[in-house]
C-alpha cells in the first residue's frame, strides 16, 4: 500500500478535480447531508462563544452552520485541498459570517495549540485519513478538557444505494480494483465501533454512536446521473477509465435501476451514515 504522503498527494489531486462538481451541486449535496450535519451539531452542545474546529470541511459544513450558532465565538474550517476551502470561504462571505477562518492543513498535522477548541467536527473525512489513529490523537490534543469530538462515516455499501447504483452499473462494464485492507475509501469505517475504538484509544470517554438516514432527492434521472458523475469520488474516478460508448451503457443502466426509487414525481434514493461522539 502507498505510504501516507503518497496517499495524501493522490487524494489532493483527486479532490482538486472534484471541487468544481461539488461547487456546482452544492445545494443538492447539502440537502442530502443536512440530517448528518444536524446530528453532529446537536451532539456538540454549541454555545454562543464556541471555539470550534471543522476538519475536512470541504465546502464548509457543518462549520458554517455552527458559526451561525456561535456569533461570539470562532469557527476554523480546515481541509488539505485549498480549492475546496476556496468554496467554503466564498460561502462564508455570502452568508455574512465574520467569525469564520480557513486553514489549509492535513488532519494528522494540525497547526493549533493544545486545548484550543471547545469542539471538533469531522463530517465524512475519517475514512480518507491515511492514519486514522494519528489524526484522532491530533483532534483530541486540540480539544479543551470537557470538549467534544463528533464525526460521521458511511455505513456499508448495501445501505447506501444512492451511490451504489452507479458503482454497480460501472462494475457491470469494467473490473474495479479490489480495495486493500485498511486502504482509504468511502466505506472504510463501516464496521460498528471502529471509530469509537479510535476515540477511546485516544483518551475520549462517554463515547456513543448512532445511525442517521439520508436521502438523495433529484427531479429527474438525468439530473441524478449528471450529479453523481460529476461529484461522487468513487464514480468520477472509475468513469475516467471508460470510453464514450461504455459510459453511455453505464448511464442507461443507472437510469433504469433508478426507476425503483421514483415516488411522487421525484427520485428519492436512501443512504445511511453513522455519527460518533466522545468527550475529552
Amino acid at each position: 500500500m502507498p505510504d501516507a504522503d503518497e496517499i495524501r498527494e493522490a487524494q489532493r489531486e483527486s479532490w482538486v478535480g472534484l471541487s468544481s462538481g461539488w461547487d456546482k451541486w452544492d445545494a443538492s449535496i447539502m440537502e442530502q447531508l443536512a440530517p448528518v450535519g444536524e446530528a453532529i451539531i446537536k451532539s456538540l452542545d454549541i454555545r454562543a462563544n464556541q471555539q470550534h474546529l471543522d476538519i475536512a470541511t470541504g465546502t464548509g459544513e457543518p462549520g458554517l452552520s455552527i458559526a451561525k450558532l456561535a456569533p461570539a465565538g470562532r469557527v476554523v474550517l480546515t481541509d488539505f485541498v485549498g480549492e475546496m476551502l476556496d468554496i467554503a470561504r466564498r460561502r462564508s462571505q455570502e452568508q455574512g459570517l465574520a467569525n469564520v477562518e480557513t486553514v489549509v492543513c492535513s488532519a494528522d498535522d494540525l497547526p493549533f495549540g493544545d486545548s484550543t477548541f471547545d469542539s471538533v467536527s469531522v463530517r465524512f473525512g475519517y475514512m480518507f485519513f491515511p492514519d486514522m489513529a494519528k489524526a484522532t490523537k491530533e483532534f483530541v490534543g486540540v480539544l479543551k478538557p470537557g470538549g467534544r469530538l463528533c464525526a460521521s462515516v458511511w455505513i456499508k455499501p448495501e445501505e447506501n444505494p444512492w451511490t451504489m447504483i452507479v458503482m454497480r452499473a460501472i462494475a457491470s462494464e469494467i473490473e474495479l480494483p479490489a480495495l486493500q485492507p485498511g486502504e482509504p475509501n468511502m466505506f472504510r469505517c463501516a464496521a460498528p465501533e471502529l471509530v469509537s475504538n479510535l476515540y477511546e484509544n485516544a483518551g475520549l470517554s462517554a463515547v456513543s454512536e448512532w445511525d442517521v438516514p439520508v436521502v438523495k432527492i433529484t427531479d429527474s434521472a438525468d439530473e441524478y446521473w449528471e450529479m453523481m458523475s460529476e461529484h461522487a469520488s468513487l464514480a468520477v474516478t472509475a468513469l475516467k477509465k471508460v470510453d464514450t460508448r461504455t459510459k453511455a451503457r453505464i448511464r442507461q443502466r443507472v437510469i433504469s435501476d433508478l426507476s425503483a426509487f421514483y415516488e411522487d414525481g421525484l427520485f428519492r434514493v436512501p443512504g445511511l451514515a453513522r455519527c460518533i461522539v466522545g468527550v475529552k
